[in-house]
């Protein structure tokens, strides 16, 4: 059997209060280094097993999740009422029919659950406040890959249980469009795929804000009201006009919203939009790599 001897970990001192934790690491014979190097092989499985976790894991709360397929529907029907008004005095406005506005409207309720759209679906600000998140950083897989492999099973759980609901309602009431064409349905797919991803790098960078901020009440309202607005959850973003409209269309929370809306639609470049997509899916959760290297030598811990 061949032993392997650990450094003993240069643990910081931990003093009562709020505190900034200054770890440093001992080399390549860390505990953790280690444990990432015997589990190299199964991380594919491991990532697998979270995903499956992650969508286990929602799927405990089954009622919960149908009443909140039930809100969903309920605001859908009331916001549905309201395009149909508008669409009626504007015809074409936006490049959208009645049609067009209707079925944008249930898409976009059937994906405020996934995208998380009001934030929230990460347990990080929590374990930041307790400590735990020392736990988490040695873990045998990367915090950030962690966490997204368990997002990713809770999003297919809720785009099922929350999201199909809306979407069956809306066509029965109101008749919606569908795709057509195994590249239209390949492309909305893969755009969403692309935007849960985006979500999830937002969503990232605002739970590890904690670390610095301490409180990250402030961050995430603000999150939610940019996220509310210039995400096209209310209206398309083509309503805005000129130089905002265009500003709106760029920024990251039109990729987790408005761009799967419009491909499911048909309404924008398939590819121009995907490569936006994946732009800001890679910008975000790039910076979400190099914040957790950061936390590693500074991390705040609240409590005993």
């Amino acid at each position: 059997m061949r032993h392997i001897r650990c450094a003993p970990p240069a643990g910081p001192r931990i003093i009562p209060g709020c505190l900034f934790q200054h770890a440093r690491r001992t080399g390549p014979d860390t505990v953790g280094d280690h444990a990432r190097t015997e589990r190299r092989p199964h991380t594919i499985s491991l990532y697998a097993q979270l995903v499956r976790y992650g969508f286990r894991k929602h799927a405990t709360y089954l009622a919960g999740a149908l009443a909140g397929a039930f809100t969903n529907s309920v605001f859908g029907i009331l916001r549905a009422y309201i395009l149909i008004a508008l669409w009626q005095a504007r015809p074409g406005l936006a490049g959208y029919d009645v049609a067009d506005a209707i079925t944008f409207c249930f898409i976009t309720q059937a994906l405020i659950a996934p995208m998380q759209l009001f934030g929230g679906g990460l347990t990080i600000p929590e374990r930041i406040r307790s400590g735990d998140i020392a736990l988490d950083l040695v873990r045998p897989a990367p915090l950030q890959l962690w966490s997204l492999a368990e997002d990713l099973g809770r999003a297919a759980f809720l785009l099922l249980a929350r999201g199909l609901p809306p979407m069956l309602l809306g066509a029965v009431l109101f008749g919606i469009v569908t795709p057509t064409g195994v590249t239209r349905w390949a492309g909305f797919l893969a755009g969403l795929l692309l935007a849960v991803l985006t979500s999830f790098g937002w969503r990232y960078l605002v739970a590890l804000s904690v670390c610095w901020l301490v409180d990250d009440r402030g961050v995430s309202v603000v999150s939610m009201v940019l996220t509310t607005f210039f995400s096209g959850m209310m209206l398309p973003l083509t309503i805005f006009p000129g130089w905002l409209g265009e500003l709106a269309r760029a920024l990251p929370w039109a990729a987790m919203v408005q761009a799967p809306a419009d491909l499911y639609l048909g309404k924008a470049p398939l590819l121009d939009t995907l490569a936006l997509q994946a732009f800001w899916a890679a910008t975000l959760i790039g910076l979400g790599a190099a914040a957790t290297r950061a936390i590693r030598y500074k991390v705040v811990i609240q409590g005993g």
